[in-house]
C-alpha cells in the first residue's frame, strides 16, 4: 500500500478476500469484537461491519475521543469523506461526491483513469528534474507556459510512454535549447461518427492540446467543445452544395497556421483518411513543410453496421467490404467494385441519398437481384439516428425523403439480411407502398 501510516483492523472473523488483502498489504490484524479503548490514539477509524448499529456506536466512541471517523454509507456518521482516487504518483486525483453517491464517484474515476495515461507519473518526476533549468533559460510568462505544455504533450512525453527514458531526456533537452523557436504541428483528427463517447482517447488528448482547432460542418458541435476551452475554433463548412472555404483555401490555413506555430487539430467526420480530403492536405503540409500526424477514427461505415447489428462480413456469404460514393457510377464502364458486389461483397455507399437511383439501377443492369437487401442510416451512432430497411429495388426511394438531412449511409449486399432490423422502418413509405400495390 502507498502509505507510511500504520493501520489496523478489528475483525472477529473476516472474509477471505478480505483477509488475504490484508495479508498481502501487511496490515495488523485483530480477530476481536469492537471495545471503545480501541479507537484510543487513532489519527482516523473507519466503521465498515456491515451492521448500521455496530458502526454507529464505532463512530460514537471515537468522537468521545475526538477522532475522525467514517460510517460507510451512513453520511451523517461521517466527519470525513474518502474520495475515489486515480494515482499516477506523485500525480494523484480526487473525486469526492460529500457521501452522495460513492459508485457515482467510482464511475468518474474510471473514465478518469483511462483518460490518464499509466506513464503520467514518470513523466511528472521528469519534470520534476528539469525545474530549475527551465527557471533559468526560459523567460516567464507565454514562453514557459508553451514549454512546458510541449514537454507534457509532445516528443517528450510519447518517449515516456514508450518506456524510452534516455529517448526522453533527449528530446527535453532538444526542447529546452530551443524554447525560442515556436514550431508548430498539425494533427489531422477522426471525430468519429458523431457519437461524443465513439472518440478516441487520443483524439480526446490532441484536443486538449491544441491551440486552433479546424473542424467541418459534419463535425457535431459537442465533439468540437471537448476541445481546450480558450482554444480558437475554426468552421470550414463543407456539407455538400455548401463550402465555407474551398479545399485549396483549407489547405493554405493548415499551413498557415502551422508556419504561425500553432499546434492545430483538423477535425473531420469519421476517419481522416476516408473521404475526407485528408490526402491533399498531407500533400500540402509535406510541400510547406509543416509537421503533422494522423488520429484514426472510427468510420460511419462501422458505426453504421453496429447500430443494425449488421456483420459486414459473414462467413460463406460475404468475404469482401467495399467503401464507396457510388459517384463513379456514372459513366458507361461499370467499376470494378460493382462485380465484387455481384460476386458477394458486401457495399457500404457513403453520402447515398442523392446517388441511391444510380446506385440501384446501375447494381440491378450488372446483374444484382433486386431483391438484395439493403439498410440505410442517417446519423449513425447518434441519439437521433434513423434506421431504415428495403431492397436494392426499393433504394431509388431514398432521394426523394427530403426530410433526411443527416449524413445517410446506405449498405448492399447479402449479408445485410443478417441485420437486426426490429428497430427499423421500411425504406419504402406505406402510401408509395399502396400505390405501386394498385398499380400491379
Amino acid at each position: 500500500m502507498n502509505t507510511q501510516a500504520k493501520i489496523v483492523a478489528y475483525a472477529t472473523a473476516p472474509e477471505a478476500d478480505y483477509h488475504a488483502f490484508l495479508i498481502a498489504n501487511r496490515i495488523e490484524t485483530v480477530r476481536t469484537a469492537f471495545s471503545p479503548d480501541q479507537v484510543k490514539g487513532a489519527a482516523l477509524v473507519f466503521a465498515a461491519t456491515g451492521d448500521a448499529e455496530a458502526d454507529r456506536a464505532i463512530v460514537d466512541a471515537a468522537r468521545v475521543e475526538r477522532i475522525p471517523a467514517n460510517a460507510v454509507d451512513q453520511p451523517d456518521y461521517c466527519d470525513f469523506y474518502t474520495p475515489a482516487l486515480v494515482n499516477r504518483a506523485p500525480v494523484a486525483v480526487a473525486i469526492g461526491t460529500e457521501g452522495a453517491g460513492p459508485v457515482l464517484a467510482q464511475m468518474i474515476r474510471a473514465q478518469i483513469d483511462q483518460m490518464l495515461s499509466p506513464s503520467l507519473g514518470k513523466l511528472a518526476e521528469l519534470a520534476t528534474r528539469y525545474r530549475k533549468p527551465v527557471e533559468r533559460l526560459v523567460p516567464r510568462g507565454v514562453a514557459r507556459r508553451v514549454f512546458w505544455r510541449r514537454f507534457f504533450s509532445g516528443p517528450v512525453a510519447d518517449a515516456v510512454s514508450a518506456g524510452h527514458l534516455p529517448q526522453a531526456e533527449h528530446a527535453a533537452n532538444s526542447l529546452l535549447h530551443s524554447a525560442h523557436k515556436v514550431e508548430g504541428h498539425v494533427w489531422l483528427v477522426g471525430a468519429g461518427p458523431g457519437a461524443e463517447d465513439l472518440l478516441t482517447l487520443r483524439a480526446q488528448r490532441v484536443m486538449m492540446e491544441a491551440d486552433v482547432i479546424v473542424y467541418d460542418a459534419l463535425v457535431p458541435q459537442a465533439i468540437v467543445d471537448m476541445g481546450r476551452r480558450d482554444a480558437e475554433r475554426l468552421s470550414v463548412g463543407k456539407r455538400k452544395g455548401c463550402h465555407t472555404k474551398s479545399q485549396e483555401e483549407i489547405n493554405d490555413l493548415l499551413v498557415q497556421l502551422g508556419r504561425d506555430g500553432k499546434r492545430v487539430v483538423r477535425l473531420k467526420s469519421g476517419d481522416p483518411l476516408v473521404y475526407g480530403r485528408a490526402g491533399e492536405e498531407m500533400a500540402a503540409m509535406r510541400a510547406a513543410g509543416v509537421t503533422y500526424e494522423i488520429v484514426p477514427g472510427i468510420t460511419s461505415a462501422f458505426a453504421a453496421a453496429a447500430d443494425f447489428e449488421l456483420p459486414l462480413t459473414l462467413r460463406g456469404v460475404a468475404s469482401s467490404l467495399v467503401f464507396t460514393t457510388g459517384h463513379d457510377l456514372t459513366g458507361d464502364v461499370l467499376p470494378d467494385w460493382a462485380s465484387l458486389a455481384i460476386s458477394g461483397a458486401t457495399i457500404a455507399v457513403y453520402m447515398g441519398r442523392t446517388v441511391a437511383a444510380s446506385v440501384a439501377g446501375r447494381l440491378m443492369e450488372a446483374g444484382l437481384p433486386p431483391e438484395t437487401t439493403v439498410a440505410v442510416i442517417e446519423n449513425a451512432s447518434r441519439r437521433d439516428r434513423r434506421l431504415m430497411h428495403g431492397t436494392l429495388k426499393d433504394l431509388p426511394d431514398l432521394e426523394h425523403r427530403d426530410e433526411l438531412s443527416g449524413p445517410v449511409m446506405v449498405i448492399i449486399g447479402e449479408a445485410v439480411a443478417g441485420a437486426n432490423f426490429e428497430q427499423s422502418e421500411p425504406l419504402v413509405r406505406q402510401e408509395a407502398a399502396a400505390q405501386e400495390f394498385a398499380r400491379s
